[in-house]
């Protein structure tokens, strides 16, 4: 993974990982062990699911830029999508607890869509090629006196 790949991807997973601890030390003291439980959960999976999206937004963007913007598109909803049908999969489970699981589902795929957008904005990423040096400069095609 190159270096601006492996950086966007921590400047994301980092404040979604702090995110989802303060979402377990909350719902620890609102719900219990099962609403810890349900927190960390949901916080490994935003990490899961938006790492492996971002890996494979990379990998289009080197690949085929061309499709790039409408990757990026499909892949946010497919994320999305993917997300509340996790959520409606455990609505009912007593492994942990449902709400807790729930709300920290949001608020860590909001932090971490918001971390990406920062991480993107502050990267230096060039958008064109820079002229090479050794490359060949036209001659200037004006009268030689």
């Amino acid at each position: 993974m190159p270096s601006n790949d492996a950086r966007t991807l921590l400047q994301a997973a980092v404040p979604t990982a702090v995110a989802g601890a303060v979402a377990a030390a909350v719902s620890a003291g609102v719900a219990g062990g099962e609403g810890a439980l349900g927190a960390v959960v949901a916080t490994l999976v935003v990490i899961l699911f938006m790492g492996i999206g971002l890996g494979v937004l990379q990998r289009t963007a080197r690949s085929l830029p061309h499709l790039f913007q409408a990757m990026g598109l499909m892949l946010y909803t497919a994320q999305l999508l993917l997300l509340f049908i996790f959520v409606a999969a455990f609505k009912n489970t007593t492994m942990f607890n449902p709400k807790a699981f729930a709300i920290t589902l949001v608020a860590t795929t909001l932090v971490w869509i918001g971390a990406q957008a920062r991480a993107h904005m502050k990267a230096k990423i060039l958008y064109i090629e820079p002229e090479s040096d050794k490359a060949e400069k036209p001659e200037n095609a004006g009268s030689k006196s």
